[in-house]
């Protein structure tokens, strides 16, 4: 089996063969057709998440096809498609599982950071956390679903029922979340990196009613903002651009550090909030709304063997929509 590995001593993954797995009980062994390259996959690389598996195989936007089944598996029949997210593993007892919120599990796991993910020719998962994939989409488009449309539907549903909402990093998630905030009948409005021409294009053909970049202020006064990129300065900017009682969402797992600001900006009950993980039930909804209508996912392909060149591309901001590796 070949896989692109991260052993933690650089950023630069490497390409190697490994032996086949045998699905446990509850566990699919599971073709990859396809993997989305995710920031979060970045943070992991680039050492700024602590404590991922060493080494590791990074991804956790799996597109693939049931090969093989463990005993007890009954959600998935051999040769379905199914989707493998972030969430790879929950404890199910801690009281946070127990309450419903698993998405904050005191022992949870992770595709690609504490469990082997995606950038590779195949990948067991736990069935109980994997995802039907709606049909409509073809691998590649199906991919980005499973993280940067999760996380961006998480976060757009903690914004409650704003009808003006700005969004922040207008890349793989902003550009799947902005469309189902359209789809809603919210108004949009695009904040990008200063000068990005092209992110701002793809914003407004996605029907923005503003794109601009991030150091600009909105036309109109926004009820939420959501935050995806990792830039702690912009959460300032957002409160600023809210009006009272208006939320700011941060939906990213990591960020740098957020500077002082005065405290007007978040005075008149305006709330800063975090996005962490997902649940099931965000997936099963999530995927629900993605089947109903017909999302534009933009998408670029590479080859499994170029994932550090999409990797690449990604940090310094040169992939429109999502980046995507074509494992078959």
């Amino acid at each position: 089996m070949r896989a692109m590995v991260f052993d933690g001593s650089s950023p630069v993954l490497a390409e190697r063969d490994l032996p086949e797995r045998t699905p446990a009980a509850g566990e699919l062994l599971i073709d990859v057709l396809a993997c989305g390259v995710c920031r979060t996959d970045l943070h992991v690389v680039d050492g700024e998440l602590s404590e991922p598996k060493r080494p590791v195989i990074p991804g956790h936007e799996i597109v693939g096809r049931v090969a093989a089944r463990g005993a007890d598996v009954t959600k998935f029949e051999i040769g379905d498609r199914v989707g493998v997210p972030w969430l790879g593993r929950t404890c199910g007892v801690c009281p946070y599982c127990a309450s419903g919120r698993e998405n904050l599990c005191d022992d949870p796991a992770f595709t690609g950071y504490t469990l082997d993910g995606g950038y590779a020719e195949q990948v067991v998962a736990d069935s109980r956390y994997c995802l039907h994939l709606p049909e409509r989409y073809d691998d590649a488009q199906a991919a980005p679903l499973l993280c940067a449309g999760l996380i961006g539907y998480r976060t757009l549903s903690m914004a409650g029922d704003a009808k003006r909402v700005g969004i922040y990093g207008f890349g793989a998630a902003a550009h799947i979340v902005a469309q189902v905030a359209r789809h809603q009948g919210r108004a949009v409005y695009a904040f990008t990196r200063a000068g990005d021409a092209t992110a701002q294009q793809l914003a407004r053909r996605l029907g923005a009613a503003w794109a601009g970049g991030s150091d600009e202020a909105p036309p109109d006064p926004l009820d939420a903002a959501l935050i995806f990129a990792p830039v702690g300065a912009l959460v300032p900017a957002a409160l600023k651009a809210v009006v009272k009682g208006g939320v700011v969402v941060c939906g990213g797992i990591h960020m740098s550090d957020i500077p002082a600001f005065p405290y007007a900006f978040l005075w008149g009950e305006r709330r800063v909030v975090s996005v962490a993980n997902l649940t099931r039930a965000d997936g099963e909804a999530f995927m629900k709304i993605a089947g109903e209508m017909q999302l534009d996912i933009e998408v670029t392909r590479y080859p499994l063997a170029e994932a550090n060149r999409a990797l690449d591309d990604l940090r310094a901001g040169r992939v429109s929509g999502a980046a995507v590796l074509m494992v078959r």
